[in-house]
């Protein structure tokens, strides 16, 4: 890396990817090109692993972990804070490929970026942190230690949406406690969400081996990465029924799962109005809203739910939506095809079931994905509702009386994110704690994310939490050692 202003050399060699400890091809003889998704532009043409792939990574991230798990915690920590000096130095070259990649918007991919790098700050703390204890003992001259280790070799599958952040939130804690990595990152962003990880951790100084990136389809190598005997934990995330067929492969394995979400944002009567429509603007249609934390419901009291409505539809009508790069767009384009399919016809399917379409539109933009904002007055049995859409799509539902909002807000398979408005807010802290969910969110949007906490959902959204003390106890293990300091009076002693 440069010293002075003078910015690095950008990253090359995205053709490619770290398995055993250099930068190779794939085996499986197919390739794969990656393209943007607002202009179809090819960004890099990588030939795909197969199962070989797999396992040659997971010999490699086995034989490296026990080394660098030996390594003094201080070192580890090291390693962390100068892959920080490696972000701050390649911040532009890291935004601008989130927003060729991803098709998010410049501001949003700016928003990851600190994500990862704050990431990357909690986690260089995790190795002074990790402790054992010692316990009393009910035989005499026993002393109980508990130790707490690494599990050894973790398996981590991202998604696409925030492929930066959600690869780095398994793989950073995952490497800063002694484990090795291999990780999956999803086929529509192989370079934010695994490629590039690795060229930062590899300029910091991470030794070979320890993260290892395979790229290939899902029907090639996931269930090698699920079933091989290297990994002790699978970390996933992604939808629910992908979280559930990988819960089962995975057999004994530990799993940690972050899964699907239908986000409910509660407006009760004596909210404030303009504060509920801000977050309600933010969290539906963030991103695209192509986020597990979004705003995919806003449940609305009946007595403030016209003058809600009125504020809420000119704020969606208002939004700049087109090209990714243009610092006035406020949503892009949707990462695919058959993803903005598949959130027209949620639509189309909620507009079958009585829901009143408000704010609308056909896609734009050179490859067709630009999906306009999208708002609609229903049920929660109408489609946009019930199922969890991951689009720019806001469904406003009514609610006579705190009670019925509570029950609407419940009413679904899933417990991610979730946001309850009020003037009240001992009242709101109530409510939350009645939402069946991993997080509730009093006066903000359902979409927050912070390093330090317990970050994971309830029912259908997954098991386990990321962050904080959750990510230590996900990917360390506990060893019961005892010590017996004098001689124990056993059964079955010669008489």
């Amino acid at each position: 890396m440069s010293t002075g202003d003078q910015r690095p050399a950008a990253y090359t060699g995205f053709n490619r990817m770290p398995l055993g400890g250099e930068w190779r091809s794939g085996s499986s003889g197919s390739v794969s090109t990656d393209v943007n998704p607002y202009t179809d532009e090819t960004l890099t043409e990588i030939p795909l692993a197969d199962a070989s792939d797999v396992d040659r990574a997971y010999q490699a991230a086995k034989q490296a972990q026990s080394s660098w798990a030996a390594t003094l915690p201080g070192e580890r920590s090291e390693m962390f804070r100068r892959a920080i000096s490696v972000m701050d130095a390649r911040r532009q070259e890291i935004v601008d490929w989130l927003v060729r990649e991803t098709g998010g918007v410049r501001e949003r991919a700016e928003f990851e970026w600190g994500l990862v790098r704050a990431g990357m700050a909690e986690v260089a703390s995790y190795p002074s942190r990790v402790a054992g204890s010692i316990l009393p003992g009910t035989v005499p001259g026993k002393e109980n230690r508990v130790y707490r280790q690494p599990v050894g070799v973790v398996g981590v599958i991202s998604p696409w949406n925030f492929p930066f952040q959600l690869s780095h939130r398994s793989v950073a804690p995952a490497l800063a406690l002694g484990n090795a990595v291999v990780l999956k990152p999803a086929g529509d962003t192989p370079v934010t969400g695994g490629l590039l990880l690795a060229r930062v951790y590899e300029e910091a100084g991470l030794p070979p081996g320890l993260l290892n990136v395979v790229i290939g389809k899902g029907s090639e190598v996931g269930q090698a990465l699920v079933t091989h005997d290297a990994p002790q934990v699978i970390s996933f995330t992604g939808s629910t029924p992908v979280g559930e067929g990988i819960a089962q492969q995975a057999a004994l394995k530990r799993c940690a799962l972050e899964l699907g979400g239908n986000g409910p944002l509660v407006v009760l009567d004596d909210a404030d109005i303009e504060r509920a429509v801000d977050a309600a603007v933010f969290g539906s249609y963030y991103h695209q809203g192509q986020i597990c934390m979004a705003t995919n419901r806003v449940i609305v009291d009946d007595s403030i739910h016209d003058d809600f409505v009125e504020r809420f539809t000119a704020r969606v009508r208002a939004l700049r939506f087109g090209d990714p790069d243009d610092s006035a767009t406020q949503i892009g384009p949707i990462i695919n095809d058959s993803q903005r399919d598949s959130i027209q016809d949620k639509i189309s399917r909620a507009v079958s079931d009585g829901a009143r379409l408000v704010v609308s539109g056909d896609p734009v933009g050179p490859a067709g994905r630009v999906l306009p904002p999208h708002l609609l007055l229903g049920t929660n049995e109408v489609a946009t509702a019930a199922e969890e859409v991951f689009g720019p799509v806001s469904t406003v539902i009514r609610a006579k009386g705190e009670q019925e909002a509570l029950q609407l807000a419940n009413d679904t398979e899933y417990g991610l994110a979730s946001a309850v408005h009020t003037a009240d807010v001992e009242r709101g802290v109530r409510f939350a704690q009645h939402v069946q969910a991993g997080m509730t969110h009093v006066n903000d949007t359902t979409v927050n994310d912070e390093p330090n906490t317990a970050f994971g959902g309830e029912k259908a959204s997954g098991i386990g939490r990321f962050g904080g003390e959750w990510a230590i106890e996900e990917f360390t293990t506990d060893h019961w050692i005892s010590v017996q300091h004098q001689p124990r009076d056993l059964p079955l002693q010669p008489g």
